[in-house]
């Protein structure tokens, strides 16, 4: 939590130096319209995410359970750990910074710039430096993620639709089923999972409706929004 309190104190030094404006540039306060958002976006983006853990149920016939030590404690913990790491890399990838590049730059190209830091950045977070191949496939996937959180922001100058996808994708991917850095969560794999050979088409729908459904069904949301001006 204090490195978010740091995060906004030098957010609010390089808007006040560069642009001459304070943190309202990140839409902070609470309106009806941007908590409708929130929800609406947490919950297509977290139903899209858990579509390729329920194909993976079905073709692949992989087993979850509840967890047996899950307690309110654990989710508490687990969902405010999820809701820190949103907010830390949002502040940096969809901040201060992208509304400078935005208003310097132009929308496009400050998207575009927003979404190739997003990707590389994951190369380090994800411990994949160095593997090309695994790196060719996260910088892919965080990128066209980075792409629809940057042009969210643009649309709406808020964070609170770009924390509304990234919080849903990883609270559900992380957290729900348990596929994340920080552990067990709400659902557990049973072990062994059984080895089971599935057609390359079953397999890319597996890999790919997820983060293509998240992004074509909230840009289209998004499209339909008014555009923010500031």
């Amino acid at each position: 939590m204090l490195g978010i309190i740091v995060q906004l104190l030098i957010s609010w030094l390089l808007a006040w130096i560069v642009v001459k404006k304070n943190l309202s540039i990140l839409g902070f306060y609470p309106t009806s319209k941007r908590l409708k958002g929130f929800f609406l976006f947490f919950f297509v983006t977290a139903f899209f995410c858990s579509t390729g853990f329920i194909m993976k149920i079905i073709f692949a016939r992989e087993q979850w359970q509840l967890n047996p030590d899950l307690t309110p404690t654990l989710i508490y913990q687990g969902s405010l750990w999820q809701i820190i790491s949103v907010l830390y890399e949002e502040l940096i990838f969809r901040g201060v910074l992208l509304y400078i590049l935005i208003k310097k730059i132009g929308s496009v190209k400050a998207i575009i710039i927003s979404a190739i830091a997003f990707g590389i950045y994951h190369w380090f977070s994800q411990g994949v430096f160095g593997d090309i191949k695994q790196m060719i496939i996260i910088f892919i996937y965080t990128g066209i993620m980075g792409l629809l959180l940057a042009y969210a922001y643009a649309k709406t100058f808020s964070l609170y639709i770009p924390v509304a996808i990234h919080f849903g994708w990883n609270l559900t991917q992380g957290f729900i089923f348990s596929n994340g850095p920080i552990g067990n969560g709400i659902f557990i794999p049973i072990l062994p999972q059984p080895v089971v050979t599935v057609s390359y088409f079953i397999f890319f729908c597996m890999m790919l409706i997820p983060v293509l459904g998240t992004f074509l069904i909230n840009y289209f949301l998004l499209r339909r929004q008014a555009q923010v001006l500031i």
